[in-house]
């Protein structure tokens, strides 16, 4: 039978142990939270580092930024510049499609000129009906459906290339009218060493041969491209200086290649025969 000096010993000593478990633990749960705290304060220095260095942070993050921060001049930041342009004529884009392209009816030993009556201004484009028949023929019948009006150019390149890119219905970069037209014209005297000279009015395409639909792109600087792009007309001095404000004004990526930060919309687009 145990006695009680030995119970009271035996009871101390339980106690003891306890205590020393829970002292044990405290500290083991200390380190572990000291050790969370130094582990998100490394986050946060290395996340913030990382902020500055792409230049997230800006003047105006209220929750972050001092105003000595600045952006890393290393970063892409969006080229944002005023809208040069007017707001767009009413009226919606019509939804038009057709299930092959059409017979070719233009007179190919005649002048033809397109006018784009955009949102910045008018663009004159003369057109090279002898060398590209089947691209006129199409732009003749596509702006006598009014398949044009209304819709916006989407696309301007301002690094490496240089384009304002034009004729889609949807504005996503991926419309068109339901039909393909053949490459011509591309060995053009204007393509020398597979430059598109300043001025250009070409066909955009999907990269493969003769996949031509709707959507072009006007040249407002000297370009590098392959010559696989129809070239089918001539800016006007007067369309030039509207690229020019277009351009001017800025993409909206700042990575040189996004929508026009001005507001490029093409009212109405007409075909006539000189």
């Amino acid at each position: 039978m145990v006695s009680q000096e030995q119970r009271r010993r035996q009871l101390a000593r339980e106690k003891f142990l306890r205590q020393q478990q829970r002292r044990t633990s405290a500290r083991r749960k200390a380190r572990m939270r000291n050790s969370v705290i130094a582990s998100v304060l490394g986050v946060i220095v290395i996340g913030s580092v990382a902020l500055y260095t792409t230049g997230v942070f800006k003047k105006d993050d209220k929750a972050n930024a001092s105003a000595e921060v600045t952006p890393s001049p290393s970063a892409p930041t969006p080229s944002k510049g005023p809208d040069p342009c007017e707001k767009p004529a009413k009226g919606s884009v019509e939804k038009l499609s057709w299930k092959k392209e059409p017979a070719v009816t233009v007179d190919k030993s005649a002048d033809y000129t397109m006018k784009l009556d955009t949102t910045c201004g008018e663009i004159g484009i003369g057109l090279k009906t002898a060398a590209a028949p089947h691209t006129v023929n199409s732009f003749n019948f596509l702006a006598g459906k009014g398949f044009f009006d209304h819709t916006k150019c989407h696309r301007l390149t301002t690094n490496g290339i240089y384009v304002l890119q034009c004729g889609d219905p949807t504005g996503t970069g991926s419309g068109g009218p339901g039909y393909t037209i053949p490459d011509e014209n591309l060995k053009d005297n204007s393509l020398k060493n597979s430059v598109y000279p300043a001025g250009t009015v070409a066909m955009a395409n999907t990269g493969q041969p003769h996949t031509g639909g709707s959507q072009f792109f006007l040249v407002y600087k000297d370009s590098q491209l392959p010559p696989s792009y129809t070239p089918f007309g001539t800016i006007d001095q007067a369309g030039m200086k509207v690229l020019k404000k277009i351009a001017d004004a800025g993409e909206s990526t700042g990575a040189g290649d996004g929508a026009p930060n001005a507001t490029v919309v093409i009212n109405k687009a007409t075909v006539t025969k000189s």
